[in-house]
């Protein structure tokens, strides 16, 4: 073999090897779970991912050594815990650019810059409360907070900090002063008063409109959350959900018509669901969310000042969230799952994000609830990054998504990929009615993913815009959306006879006047009809 032969095949064997290399680089860099959208025949489909896990971010990238560091303003103790426990809850200030943390088994409250760098920890709050009060530090502490929300007052312009204190059995409202110092200004503990009629109050969630009005989610209270007014007063229930309607709940009620005073009063009451959690956004709408495993009426609610659905219609009874089938069939883990939504947040561009605690996938939706994409997983190895085991809250800034694990103790971090930028500028234009601008990128998500339904239903909604309505026909029978091919056909019958009016006018007066002549002729005898044709 010659010089220039043996060159030659080392070279090709180094660029093999190198391209096998990156190949595997490449699979290990792929999402723990198969991304899938479904299609109009509420399929699941497989589809790109519009996200991609960036980070995990744990106790030691927070910075928690610190509580361990005389050094450090937020020193503790030698053995301070360093780690997260149990965390319940995740929440971003977004004016303020800043993560709040429910680290909720060690008892504490953590505050971090958006790049998860600690600002503050908080174990109690100062104050009048006797409530678990810390003879050694003189504060109030926490016992168990598993809800957080924080806001900028509109009275006083200070950055209040409400905490649902579980094992307290109270609701905090407290005024940040310093990274490790939070004062008392209300304490919203179990009402006295006849209408609340549970032995306990231990709220698991908290948030706070903008009148400063205080709403609690309540173990075991069923008929909607808990309201305060702003000087602590209850005020009633807010937002209660229906009862699903089942079978077992029509039979029970048939019975009732016809069974004995003693047989209804052991039968068992059908009462409504409780809901798990819930986001306030930008125009003062709550969105709740009902865990309860494959409910569907009220699964995702979003509710106005008077607590009244405003979904509560025909179009909102077409809204699912979740995953559509009951049981779902996972193709990593080879399980079926039921859904239960634990959480749910409304981005600045109204998108609601909805976390699924069976199966760890995050449900993104547009403001008109139109489903956008579907991403993370429960079902992986536990030490894989970005699989959940306990997924508990789901946050956002900005474009990014955050999951915190409480079983994982770890907050994991999603960024869009190309496909999702594209999917999410096309669906900001689209929700504002800007159909036309929105063409170029519905053109790059469908030529990343053919079998995108909205994509379809924006371009068709783009060329209705444009009086193209043979086109928006296409569009709209490709994405099965009946409403609109209606609309588009009215149109496009309409813009028929307009530009073919004159031609139709014309045929018919030479039709009418083919019938004149012919009757004249026969009239004159020019022409003789048997007695058969006139039969």
């Amino acid at each position: 073999m010659s010089i220039r032969k043996k060159i030659k095949r080392i070279l090709t064997l180094a660029l093999t090897a190198s391209l096998c290399s990156v190949m595997t680089i490449t699979a290990f860099a792929d999402e723990p779970y198969n991304s899938y959208s479904y299609d109009s025949w509420e399929q699941p489909v497989p589809s790109q991912s519009a996200y991609r896990i960036s980070r995990t971010i744990t106790g030691y990238e927070i910075g928690l050594s610190q509580l361990r560091d005389p050094s450090s303003a937020y020193y503790v103790s030698d053995d301070a815990v360093i780690t997260l426990s149990g965390a319940r809850d995740l929440f971003c200030d977004e004016d303020a650019r800043e993560f709040w943390i429910a680290d909720t088994g060690n008892n504490r409250i953590l505050r971090t810059d958006e790049d998860f760098k600690l600002k503050g920890v908080y174990y109690g709050v100062s104050g009048q409360s006797e409530i678990n009060k810390n003879e050694a530090t003189g504060l109030s502490d926490f016992s168990e907070p598993m809800g957080l929300y924080v806001k900028t007052s509109i009275y006083t312009n200070e950055k209040m900090v409400y905490v649902a204190d579980n094992k307290n059995g109270r609701v905090v409202k407290a005024k940040l002063t310093t990274g490790n110092t939070l004062d008392m200004v209300q304490e919203y503990t179990k009402p006295d008063d006849a209408l609340y009629t549970q032995t306990t109050f231990n709220p698991s969630k908290v948030l706070a409109d903008n009148a400063e009005n205080v709403y609690c989610v309540v173990t075991s209270v069923n008929t909607g959350a808990v309201m305060f007014a702003r000087d602590g007063k209850f005020t009633g229930y807010y937002g209660a959900n229906r009862v699903e309607v089942t079978a077992k709940v029509i039979a029970q009620t048939l019975w009732r018509k016809i069974a004995s005073n003693e047989q209804i009063s052991a039968m068992e009451r059908n009462v409504p669901a409780e809901f798990n959690n819930f986001d306030i956004d930008r125009e003062g709408f709550i969105y709740s969310v009902t865990e309860k495993g494959n409910t569907s009426t009220d699964a995702v609610k979003k509710l106005n000042s008077a607590g009244y659905n405003i979904w509560n219609n025909n179009a909102g009874n077409e809204y699912k969230f979740g995953d559509i089938t009951d049981a779902v069939w996972d193709s990593v883990s080879n399980k079926k799952h039921n859904k239960m939504l634990t959480d749910i947040v409304v981005d600045n561009y109204g998108r609601m994000n909805v976390l699924d605690f069976e199966t760890g996938r995050v449900f993104q939706y547009d403001k008109n609830a139109n489903l956008i994409c579907i991403f993370g997983t429960k079902t992986s190895s536990a030490d894989q990054r970005g699989s959940f085991s306990q997924p508990n809250a789901v946050e956002t800034l900005g474009e990014n998504v955050y999951v915190i694990d409480g079983a994982k103790n770890d907050v994991t971090m999603f960024t869009t990929t190309t496909f999702g930028q594209q999917v999410h500028k096309a669906v900001n234009l689209y929700d504002e009615g800007k159909y036309t601008e929105a063409v170029p990128y519905w053109n790059n998500v469908m030529d990343r993913d053919g079998l995108y339904t909205l994509a379809y239903i924006g371009m068709g909604k783009a060329s209705l815009n444009q009086e193209k309505y043979t086109e928006a026909l296409d569009y709209f029978k490709t994405a099965y959306d009946r409403k609109d091919y209606d609309k588009a056909f009215k149109y496009a019958r309409e813009d028929f006879l307009r530009e073919h009016f004159t031609a139709i006018i014309i045929i018919i007066l030479v039709l009418i006047a083919l019938l004149i002549v012919r009757k004249v002729l026969i009239y004159k005898g020019i022409i003789v009809i048997h007695e058969r044709e006139r039969i």
